[in-house]
């Protein structure tokens, strides 16, 4: 699958995009982040508070619960504030 970064997560993290073979136990959004946190000291700063990002699963806005199935794009985005 192909992780695609956004703004915060892309700074945190250090890079725009990676790839990521799902191992069988990841079938959510949810479970992938879990999985991204633990891959570096980057990636847990970027995911320590999953429940305010935002999530595309093949250029679609899905909630954190939502299944991975057989997309081949996911996009995190942080939190967007206005002024």
């Amino acid at each position: 699958m192909r992780l695609v970064y956004f703004a915060a997560v892309r700074e945190a993290i250090g890079v725009a995009s990676e790839t990521c073979d799902l191992p069988t136990h990841v079938r959510t959004i949810d479970d992938m982040i879990d999985l991204l946190a633990g891959q570096s000291p980057g990636h847990a700063l970027a995911f320590q508070d999953k429940a305010r990002l935002r999530f595309a699963l093949d250029q679609a806005m899905v909630p954190l619960d939502a299944a991975l199935c057989d997309a081949h794009e996911l996009a995190i985005f942080p939190p967007v504030t206005g002024g």
